[in-house]
């Protein structure tokens, strides 16, 4: 995939979207159905500890929330196929999507409870098609190391580039920044399910319309 330049608004509205995905996953892992909705790396572990019973974990949710996220990815590269490349009008527009399901999700939340278990799927479901759309749309603005929704490939890059791999660390200080923010993101979302599982998709729907604003804004003339 070609690459264009990325200026410091649009890094840092894709560290967002990172801190984001720590909140969703939190909210979804421990509030919701004990699967993860961004993470699939992640996510296809636990549903293969689900296929052997392991107490406290589900198929359905597992499954659901993988088939969501792959059609989320679908839809996104659907609805970029022909747009520039890096961050452009489509990218604003599919994290503004993004930011909608968000608070539509919390907002329904809030007014069913107690959530059985066909809402719990239907949520994780719309979560994976939310957390899909984000990572395709961050697939196409295309930073190395910063994919949004996993940091597998970053903790590999964050090792090999070090002194004891490869010795390239010009890219550390971003590689370091990333793990550190889904981690964060992951604390947020856990604190925030001590008042409300509503509480975390609020404030990553909020991170991720803010996120769709910085990134999509124009840069000021020179």
């Amino acid at each position: 995939m070609d690459r264009v330049p990325v200026d410091r608004r649009q890094l840092a509205a894709l560290m967002a979207l990172t801190f984001s995905t720590g909140v969703v996953d939190a909210v979804s892992f421990l509030g919701l159905d004990r699967v993860f909705t961004g993470n699939m790396t992640g996510n296809v572990v636990l549903l293969g500890l689900a296929l052997t019973g392991a107490a406290g974990l589900s198929v359905v949710g597992a499954s659901a929330a993988l088939v969501g996220f792959l059609a989320g990815t679908a839809l996104g590269g659907r609805a970029l196929r022909g747009s520039s490349p890096g961050w452009n009008g489509r990218v604003t527009g599919l994290l503004a999507v993004v930011a909608l399901v968000l608070g539509v999700l919390g907002a329904v939340l809030l007014v069913v409870e107690p959530v059985g278990r066909a809402a719990l799927t239907t949520t994780t479901t719309t979560l994976g098609v939310a957390m899909g759309l984000q990572a395709a749309a961050a697939r196409r603005v295309a930073v190395p190391d910063v994919s949004t929704v996993a940091v597998t490939n970053t903790l590999i890059g964050l090792g090999s580039d070090s002194s004891l791999g490869v010795g390239r660390p010009g890219r550390r200080t971003l590689q370091a920044a990333v793990v550190v923010l889904i981690v964060l993101g992951a604390v947020v979302g856990a604190l925030l399910l001590r008042w409300h599982v509503v509480a975390g998709l609020a404030a990553a729907s909020l991170v991720v319309a803010s996120a769709a604003v910085l990134g999509g804004s124009e840069r000021p003339a020179r």
